[in-house]
């Protein structure tokens, strides 16, 4: 605050050595440094103006003598943000004290520390607005220290919300002692009168729009699952005592039960007996729902667990970013999401199965060529080869946050919904370039599947928006909770059709990454480019912002007559189109030339149609019948490579006495997203049954050996008949 000496001369003499302040300078106001002599005046050293509000100290000393008539205002010297931490944290050791020992009510204890919390509230905002430009003098490492005065403030907020959980235990807030009745007695006379501003409130809509403040009813039912919940009903009227950024408020029910609920289950107000009454239907309905939906099948997830379960997605990147620990335009990743809640709906193995007609007696993508025996050749709207190269200026998380994987997971997209499977390909990360993500990397031998940057897309939609979408993403651990996620860190949007609707040509394409979720619009991954800034400063800006580099290229002869028999719906990676063409002969030969009529639905023995598209969701098995196919088709002769049968009696042979033997093998574990252990072990059961599987081919003579099914050493799991059968009904699309 900032004093008038003129209106106060009773304190010019109270005015500290070497203050800062304002002086009167020829009708100009100048910041100026004062020395107080001893005749009574004042040596004034005065600050150089350039502009609006803005002065500099000169090289040269400009020294001007004043008397202190001629002192406007004073300037305070600045506050440290240090200064504070040092004024809260004794305040906090108080509080601490007082109610340990039971010192006052607990209304004050709790206005003590909502006190607390708005000056810690209000010391993080100013300290994520400093810069190392704020500062009076250099300091070094100035973002070491910021985030050391980050934690200090994160474990204040800790031991609040500890005292917080204290006070506000479920149950009725009562003291010990004589004040037990007294307060019990003000509860209960709380209650009436809020009985009577309640019937109030119904009459007078002014009283109403000043109490709905403060309180809200609940829309759903939400049952507490750890302590310092509150469980509450549908319709059920709360006060809320203390409102959160977390979203997790303090509230009190009509019998003065204190605890956390989510805000997302509550109104504002009291709400409307009508719109009770017309929700009761829709009530029953959505209880019926829950019901099913918590039996385990395959049917969607519950209102309820949804909307907690986003809450919390949501609620754990909100504190991320309150500590600094993600840009602000991260966001919970959602093609992850889908994923995980719709099951295999949005994976390879889903649409790697024949689509069956609207007259459910045929193949709509699936056809036989009588003249061959082969494929018949489809042409979609929409067929792209393209690479993904690298991704440049990708903001890192801060402290706090262990990155497990970088990747970037892509599918078809219309702008409003996704009409492909969700591929993930593997970033490389280098730590002399962490804003850098490559793909592809040159290696020796085959390139992994999962890090091949190469692929396809075949469309049929006819959709004028059709594109690619790319989710950057990264699998995360939080070093203090052990908790695991997957954060977006931007999107982008390859529209593959021009305004003309002609298909984009061939060349490289630099994408801008924006920030948020692929249906939120304008949103930057970090801070853009302020207001009123200069050209110069807008390009610096410019070369700044987080960029995605896909080529678009054409593909060969063979490799397009290969894409044509795959199904019309598929993105995926491009070393692995020959087997997918292998595998869609196979399923041909069963599903169009085998079966004794095309209204015949019964089972058919054949392993590898059952078991091939799992090989699209576990990437390290299918680059192992790569490799062990490459060998094969090297030990082949031309004559051989082009005969057909002979192809896939090999590829049979091939798959049944490598991949086959490894999905029943009890030494192989489940494969988990981002789990090295996991990952490491199972690439070392992979390598070791690849290596005999060589050895057996050495000593026999042949392409592929089946005695791994005869031999006693190797141990297998038990079979199944749905392991070895392909049901038509359950698994066509």
């Amino acid at each position: 605050m900032v004093e008038n000496l003129n209106q106060q001369p009773q304190k010019r003499e109270a005015i500290p050595p070497q203050a800062l302040c304002m002086m009167e300078l020829s009708v100009q106001l100048m910041i100026s440094l004062k020395t107080l002599l001893e005749n009574g005046s004042l040596e004034v050293k005065v600050m150089h103006n350039i502009g609006r509000n803005r002065f500099f100290w000169p090289q040269k000393e400009d020294k001007i003598w004043y008397t202190l008539d001629n002192i406007v205002t004073l300037i305070p010297p600045p506050e440290k943000v240090t200064e504070r931490h040092d004024q809260i944290s004794p305040r906090l050791d108080n509080l601490v004290k007082d109610v340990r020992n039971r010192r006052g009510t607990t209304e004050e204890a709790l206005q003590r520390c909502q006190d607390l919390q708005t000056s810690v509230e209000k010391t993080a905002g100013t300290l994520r607005k400093l810069t190392k430009a704020d500062e009076p003098a250099p300091v070094g490492n100035y973002n070491e220290r910021k985030r050391e005065e980050e934690r200090r403030l994160q474990s204040i907020t800790e031991r609040l919300n500890t005292v917080l959980l204290e006070l506000s235990l479920p149950g009725p807030s009562a003291d010990t002692g004589d004040e037990e009745d007294s307060e019990e007695d003000d509860d209960h006379d709380e209650e009436d009168d809020d009985e009577d501003d309640e019937e109030d409130d119904a009459d007078v809509e002014g009283d109403e729009d000043e109490k709905g403040a403060d309180v809200y009813t609940a829309l759903s039912d939400f049952k507490g699952e750890e302590e310092g919940d509150l469980t509450v009903q549908r319709g059920e009227v709360l006060r809320i005592i203390r409102k959160t950024a977390d979203g997790w408020w303090l509230a009190q029910d009509a019998k003065g039960y204190r605890g956390v609920v989510p805000k997302t289950y509550l109104k504002s107000g009291k709400g409307d007996a009508n719109d009770d009454d017309g929700g009761d239907d829709e009530e029953e309905d959505g209880e019926e729902l829950t019901e099913t939906q918590r039996k385990p099948s395959g049917a969607s997830l519950s209102t309820w667990s949804t909307v907690r379960k986003a809450l919390t997605d949501i609620d754990a990147t909100d504190v991320l970013s309150a500590m600094g620990a993600i840009p602000s335009g991260f966001r919970p990743s959602t093609l992850s999401k889908l994923l995980v809640e719709e099951g295999p709906t949005y994976r390879g193995s889903h649409f790697i199965q024949p689509e069956l007609s609207q007259s459910q007696l045929s193949f709509r993508d699936l056809f036989l060529d009588p003249d061959t025996g082969r494929v018949r050749s489809r042409q979609v709207r929409t067929s792209v080869c393209f690479t993904v190269w690298s991704c440049r200026m990708i903001p890192t998380p801060g402290v706090g946050v262990q990155v497990l994987s970088r990747h970037i997971r892509l599918c078809a997209f219309d702008g409003t919904q996704v009409l492909s499977n969700i591929h993930t390909v593997r970033a490389t990360y280098n730590s002399k370039t962490p804003k850098t993500w490559s793909f592809s990397p040159r290696v020796s031998g085959i390139l992994s599947t999962i890090l091949d940057g190469d692929c396809f897309l075949r469309c049929s939609s006819s959709s004028p928006d059709l594109g690619i979408l790319f989710e950057l993403g990264v699998s995360f651990i939080r070093s203090s909770t052990g908790e695991r996620g997957d954060l977006s860190c931007g999107w982008s949007f390859l529209k593959l059709t021009d305004a003309a609707g002609n298909p984009l040509p061939a060349r490289t394409y630099e994408l801008p990454v924006n920030g948020g979720t692929p249906y939120e619009k304008n949103v930057s991954v970090e801070a853009s480019v302020t207001r009123g800034a200069s050209v110069f400063q807008q390009m610096l800006q410019s070369r700044r912002q987080s960029k995605l580099i896909i080529k678009v290229k054409s593909s060969n002869r063979r490799t397009r007559n290969q894409l044509s028999l795959l199904p019309d719906t598929l993105l995926y990676c491009l070393s692995c189109v020959h087997l997918m063409a292998l595998h869609r002969q196979l399923l041909a030969d069963a599903l169009l030339m085998e079966r004794p009529s095309m209204q015949n639905a019964d089972l058919m023995c054949c392993p590898v149609l059952v078991s091939f598209p799992v090989l699209l969701d576990q990437p390290d098995l299918l680059d192992a019948l790569r490799r062990t196919w490459l060998e094969a088709e090297s030990n082949m002769s031309r004559a051989q490579k082009r005969d057909l049968p002979h192809l896939k009696a090999e590829f049979i042979k091939v798959y049944m006495s490598s991949v086959y033997y490894l999905l029943h093998s009890p030494s192989l574990p489940c494969q988990r997203w981002e789990d090295p252990p996991s990952e490491e072990q199972r690439a070392r059961v992979i390598y070791a049954a690849l290596d005999d599987l060589k050895h057996a081919q050495y000593a026999g003579g042949q392409s592929g050996s089946l005695r791994v099914f005869v031999d006693p050493a190797p141990q297998h799991l038990a079979f199944d008949v749905t392991e070895l059968t392909f049901d038509l009904l359950s698994v066509a699309r």
